[in-house]
């Protein structure tokens, strides 16, 4: 089994100059995105001109599939999940109303395996699973997976941020966001707890992202 890692990320911003919010999804280059899913925004925080201000995030490696609750646009809820590790399958089934993924088994190496066999279509997730919670965070949407058929995915945690207003936390993405991508780090590759300086440059309006 694949070890869990907790990855604390702190960003944090003094006297920015301008209000600006930041928003933190996993929309890395994945092959199928935005055709077979689609990322979900997880964080938001808007940061005033002056002062101080400080936003924090926490994701643990812990992968798990989940039947969504998509509702214009955001994902508002989970009905049920499993845990799930890479080479894994698992199968969503329904019986009066109540549905249920079946214990993972061996799959497709170095993937991450979802069939649908409720009998409906349903939109289902991938996410991941933070201490203490009982339902994951969504990191990409598969929407109307058809009774029958499967969802696949290559996870690799590469998170990014940009500067935007548009969004709101948990909302499906249907397109590349327009804005420049102003960070981005594969979690994997970070320490357990690190914190990021979030700058701006008055004469450009450019912004930026350095480990502090």
């Amino acid at each position: 089994m694949a070890h869990a890692f907790v990855r604390n990320m702190t960003f944090q911003t003094k006297d920015l100059g301008k209000e600006s919010t930041l928003l933190l999804t996993f929309d890395g280059k994945m092959e199928g995105l935005y055709e077979k899913f689609y990322p979900v925004v997880w964080k938001i925080s808007t940061f005033g001109k002056t002062g101080p201000y400080r936003m924090q995030a926490t994701y643990t490696h812990q992968l798990a599939f989940s039947k969504a609750q998509v509702v214009n646009g955001n994902i508002v809820d989970a009905a049920t999940c499993v845990q799930i590790q890479p080479s894994e399958k698992t199968t969503l089934t329904e019986d009066n109303n109540v549905f249920q993924f079946s214990n993972p088994q061996k799959g497709v190496d170095g993937y991450l395996q979802a069939w649908n066999k409720t009998g409906l279509t349903q939109d289902m997730a991938i996410g991941f699973l933070n201490r203490g919670e009982l339902m994951p965070v969504p990191a990409l949407c598969f929407k109307d997976v058809g009774d029958g058929s499967n969802v696949t995915a290559e996870f690799t945690p590469v998170l990014r941020a940009y500067i935007t207003s548009d969004y709101q936390e948990t909302a499906v993405l249907q397109g590349a966001i327009e804005t420049p991508v102003i960070w981005e780090q594969n979690l994997g590759a970070l320490a357990e707890n690190t914190t990021w300086n979030l700058k701006r440059d008055p004469s450009t309006g450019h912004y930026k992202i350095t480990q502090a």
